[in-house]
């Protein structure tokens, strides 16, 4: 019996890698092919996957926030163009929610060697500076999830660098981040 969950296992875990690596590299494709240039362009590219399109847009969420490519409110832009108010919340939740805990894990297993890759030197030292003088991170970093236009991509990264638990940083993503999605949500329906 044992060994038969293991198969299983083993081979949902292969479909599932399989599938974000299609997914990676129908978003690397996209990005490269200038899809990511405008609102527009990425609505057209999305469009064309057809019944999987809020798949897409879930993993280019997760990705942009991993590997900033992208502004994140260009999925939001394009999902309030494409699906309904819940329909684009929920697409952008996932999405980039799982790729806060990526990017969470990544500087958790790759540390700053990671980090200091993805940000310019003198914005590198002065956040790690920051750092290091706040007394209240976990509190900067519930507001800064919660509010729009911070740059809680990076401060994921930099959560993985402290010692806060795994387990508060998702708690603090799963319930913080519902707000300003929601915002962007109702506020690109509205305009839209």
């Amino acid at each position: 019996m044992q060994t038969k969950k293991s198969r299983l296992k083993i081979v949902l875990t292969g479909l599932v890698l399989a599938l974000l690596a299609a997914g990676t590299l129908s978003v690397l494709y996209g990005w490269q092919q200038g899809h990511f240039n405008s609102p527009e362009s990425l609505k057209e590219y999305i469009g064309s996957f057809g019944l999987l399109a809020p798949l897409m847009l879930i993993l280019i969420q997760a990705i942009q926030v991993i590997v900033p490519v992208l502004p994140g409110f260009f999925g939001s832009i394009v999902g309030a163009g494409m699906f309904s108010v819940s329909g684009n919340f929920w697409c952008n939740y996932l999405g980039i929610s799982a790729g806060s805990i990526t990017a969470f894990w990544l500087a958790r297993r790759f540390g700053t060697g990671l980090v200091r890759q993805l940000l310019p030197l003198k914005k590198y030292q002065r956040w790690t500076n920051w750092l290091n003088r706040s007394q209240s991170y976990t509190v900067v970093l519930a507001l800064a999830i919660l509010l729009p236009l911070a740059p809680d991509d990076f401060l994921c990264y930099f959560s993985g660098l402290t010692g806060m638990s795994a387990k508060k940083f998702i708690w603090i993503i799963l319930l913080a981040k519902p707000w300003c999605i929601l915002a962007y949500s109702f506020a690109f329906a509205y305009l839209l």
